[in-house]
């Protein structure tokens, strides 16, 4: 027996207590890791598999090493990770513990270029050891600003079996919390840096030019016919649709996804079983034809669904205590229906990869089998074996026998066994099982599914199938409901209400009969039900932005942990404070009603493919009706690329006539450019705008491109450049908004320093950029970041953000960023120094109204929407400062 302690309620309770409140002790459950129906059933299952399950059972009750994976653009990814590999294992693997050496920190053999790392060390040792402390503190630093992603090692596999590649049009189903999401767009990206690099070298730019070898040499390797992406400019003409059904975890959703900074991303909020067709503008009419109308295909699908997670056991210590039989049973039919829908929705000739963090076979092998019987077979759709895929992965094959266990915890060998019991007695724990469910006696390749168990590699429980759409499919019958010879329960009641009550019986007393029948049951509280029923579910009254954002951290863990359909109890909160891309109101702003979507009935009908029945009854017609206590989401409007503000942008940034116009937009129902301009791709704005008013649910598209501040001063433009669309558009900025920097003595001082003076002689201590500095009118610049001359120079270029005020100068970066890179390029985690409250507070003590300077470049960060001020911090761009832009501006 395997004790374990975990917080209780009590303790659960007060982490959401706020400051001045007192934190009463924590009270302890103790929660036993034994569940005689868990390991009776996989006991019987890993009998027919060569698995030791001795092995099996030690591990699961082991818990989950750490692991973590390197995020963001793969040069900026390799950058980070080289240095873990040169500055802190060298420190760990000198530490001896007890007469041995510590294990240090591994990288994941078969994860590309050694980019997820694993650490198995016990916790008695990190705590003990001051390497480890310096390298918990590396982690923290790096994943606040999200070049590292905590993940667990599985979770990783199906985006890289599920083989992205730019340009492609891929969706995500079941997104939320995001982690795989982010993989995914990392793939979209792959090699856009080095394609706007080498657009810039055409263009003769002396800066890419200059570049050594050896960069060239990466250069053209990455430039491969694979990645190949180059219908705009080398940006990324790709997209991803993340979606997820419930309105809070697509939030938490787009919070995750924000660190990467893409406007090739779109997120909604619909149920994975009817997602709806996504239009696309109709082709142009030729010779007289009437237009067809286009629908979205996609090429990429992933299809992680809710599943039960008992193969989450190690790290979500509740399933030993809560796992049943019935979770499984009840989560079927809807996992058919997302891939049988993903299946529909894929091109012919694309690819969908379906995972599930269990190891239950009516999760895994089961709803692929049925997915394919209803898609008509092998012969549209085939099982990819990606055994050779990860070399140095370990996995078992797919299983062609399994046996069901009922609610009951009884388990089943054939279905044909159900049947001969159903004509004895219809028992009710027989109720969810269906034929579907069992072997079949076909030829399905299911040994091509991919098993992973814990103890193969020391990781949790999974399970995931890649299939091949070879010809468009279309549904076949619907599957009934397998229960021979048995009448349905409300038929059964409804004639033996009749039997036993007089004819002409008043309605009370059958009432009364049919409660002896079948007397009212409390509902079983298993944390599941159906998602078709969570979406349409009445949305209680949002929370305040405020104690959404309080929440966010304690809630990434609960996401983080195994996906699975939880009953909501619990209100669905309003978008948490800091993700102002997108404005929530309720009720909605007077006058907004004029451009609020009005749902109609969403077609979910594709141009060859009609809507798929349930496995068990008719789905009815779906028809998206308002839903009156629904957040309103603020719509998506584009700019006409004639619009006086966008003219005033490209005449001051001197931008290149090549930048596209026609992708900016705000989010508001005037389509008025009040705070913010984004930027999206030539996709999703095609989606946006073809879609608008037809019931799709966006959430988020774009990134923030350009920040309205009142600098109130005269030819200065005000709008200025946002971080994390800097990447995107710093190549096409005119050289007067350029400022260069070669030597690192240069950067740490901008890093440490907030606001230095540049007024007077101040100029000089700023270095190489001091006289330029000095020289530039105010405003927003970039500064590029490139190969010097001297040893000590940069070898890699980089690209910040600056702003000039009247009298200083600073890097539009929040604190925690500053913080990261002084870590990460020169091993310092000084304190920052502030000059901006200098002045403030020699101002007050003369009796002076605080410098103008402060008002007008400020503080570095900027206004929040709503916040009623006009003055604009220029110091962060959003409210956490965690993004890593897929053009990584910190590559040095």
């Amino acid at each position: 027996m395997v004790l374990i302690l975990v917080p209780g309620f009590n303790d659960l309770q007060n982490r959401g207590s706020r400051g001045g409140q007192t934190r009463q002790r924590a009270d302890y459950q103790e929660i036993v890791k034994q569940n005689e129906a868990y390991e009776y059933y996989y006991n019987e299952l890993l009998d027919s598999e060569d698995v030791d399950r001795d092995e099996f059972w030690k591990i699961l009750r082991c818990e989950l090493p750490n692991s973590f994976r390197f995020a963001g653009s793969k040069r900026h990814a390799l950058h980070v990770q080289k240095v873990l590999k040169d500055r802190y294992i060298p420190e760990i693997t000198s530490i001896e513990y007890e007469g041995l050496p510590v294990e240090p920190p591994a990288p994941i053999s078969w994860f590309p270029d050694q980019l997820a790392w694993q650490m198995t060390t016990p916790k008695k040792i990190v705590r003990r050891f001051a390497p480890f402390k310096s390298f918990q503190r590396f982690l923290v630093s790096e994943t606040s600003v999200g070049n590292i992603s905590r993940q667990e090692i599985v979770s990783m596999i199906p985006p890289l079996l599920l083989d992205v590649r730019p340009g492609m049009i891929v969706m995500d189903l079941c997104a939320a919390p995001g982690s795989k999401s982010a993989q995914l767009i990392e793939m979209l990206h792959e090699g856009e840096e080095t394609r706007i690099l080498q657009a810039m070298r055409n263009d003769g730019d002396q800066e890419v030019s200059g570049m050594k070898p050896e960069s060239k040499g990466l250069m053209e390797e990455l430039l491969g016919e694979e990645l190949a992406d180059w219908s705009d400019n080398g940006r990324s003409t790709g997209l991803l649709i993340a979606n997820d059904v419930d309105y809070k975890r697509a939030h938490m959703l787009i919070h995750q996804m924000k660190r990467l900074n893409s406007p090739n991303l779109i997120v909604t909020n619909h149920d994975a079983t009817m997602y709806p067709s996504i239009k696309l503008p109709p082709e142009p009419a030729t010779n007289g034809k009437p237009v067809k109308g286009r629908y979205l295909k996609f090429d990429r699908i992933l299809a992680d669904v809710p599943c039960s997670g008992d193969g989450t056991s190690r790290k979500n210590l509740s399933m030993w205590k809560n796992w049943s039989p019935g979770n499984a049973l009840g989560l079927f039919p809807a996992q058919v229906r997302i891939l049988v829908r993903a299946l529909q929705m894929t091109k012919a000739g694309g690819r969908v990869v379906y995972s599930t963090c269990s190891m239950n076979p009516v999760e895994n092998e089961a709803v692929v089998a049925t997915a394919l019987e209803r898609c008509e077979g092998t012969s549209r759709v085939d099982l990819v074996d990606c055994s050779g895929r990860l070399p140095g992965l370990k996995h078992m094959p797919g299983l062609h026998e399994w046996k069901v266990m009922d609610k009951s915890a009884k388990i089943w060998n054939t279905w044909s066994d159900v049947e001969r019991e159903r004509e004895l007695k219809d028992e009710a724990h027989l109720g969810k099982l269906v034929k579907e469910m069992f072997p079949r006696n076909g030829n399905l390749p299911l040994d091509r599914c991919m098993r992973i168990y814990p103890h193969l590699q020391n990781t949790g429980g999974f399970f995931i199938a890649v299939l091949e759409k070879k010809l468009e499919v279309k549904e076949t019958t619907e599957i009934k409901s397998q229960h021979t010879g048995a009448k349905s329960s409300v038929v059964a009641a409804v004639e033996e209400i009749e039997a036993k009550t007089a004819e002409g019986a008043d309605p009370i007393s059958k009432i009364e009969t049919l409660d002896a029948i079948a007397p009212p049951e409390a509902k079983e509280d298993n944390g599941f039900e159906s998602a078709a029923a969570r979406q349409n579910k009445e949305m209680a009254s949002p929370e305040s932005l405020s104690a959404q954002k309080h929440k966010l951290d304690d809630e990434a863990d609960e996401f983080m942990s195994a996906k699975r359909l939880k009953v909501r109890d619990e209100i669905d909160d309003a978008a948490p404070r800091g993700e102002e891309d997108r404005q929530v109101h309720w009720p909605p702003p007077p006058g907004a009603q004029l451009e609020l979507t009005k749902p109609t009935a969403v077609n979910t009908v594709d141009s060859m493919d009609a809507v798929e029945p349930d496995l068990n009854h008719q789905t009815p017609s779906y028809k998206a009706k308002p839903d009156q206590r629904q957040p309103y989401e603020e719509p998506f409007k584009y700019l006409d690329p004639n619009h006086a503000e966008l003219e005033s942008v490209y005449q001051f940034y001197e931008l290149s006539p090549d930048f596209p116009k026609d992708r900016f937009m705000v989010r508001n129902a005037t389509g008025t450019p009040a705070k913010t301009i984004y930027y999206t791709s030539a996709l999703a704005r095609d989606i946006l705008t073809s879609n608008e008013r037809s019931g799709l649910k966006f959430v988020h598209c774009g990134i923030k491109m350009f920040v309205k501040q009142d600098v109130q001063k005269e030819g200065v433009c005000k709008w200025r450049i946002q971080t994390e669309g800097l990447p995107i558009i710093e190549t096409s900025i005119g050289e007067r908004r350029i400022v260069r920097l070669t030597r690192k003595e240069t950067l740490k001082s901008l890093l440490v320093e907030m606001f230095p003076k540049v007024d007077g002689q101040a100029w000089k201590d700023l270095g190489e950029i001091g006289q330029r500095v000095r020289d530039i009118g105010m405003g927003c610049y970039v500064l590029r970041v490139g190969r010097g001359e001297r040893e000590n120079d940069f070898s890699e270029r980089m690209v910040l953000p600056l702003w000039r005020s009247l009298h200083s100068v600073n890097l539009m970066l929040p604190k925690e960023e500053r913080k990261a890179m002084l870590l990460r390029l020169y091993d310092d985690d000084s304190p920052l120094e502030d000059h901006s409250k200098d002045r403030f507070t020699k101002s007050k003590e003369n009796g002076v109204t605080a410098d103008t300077d402060r008002d007008r470049d400020t503080r570095g960060q900027e206004i929040q929407p709503g916040s009623g001020g006009s003055s604009v911090d220029c110091d962060s761009d959003s409210a956490g400062g965690n993004e890593v832009s897929m053009i990584s501006p910190t590559v040095g």
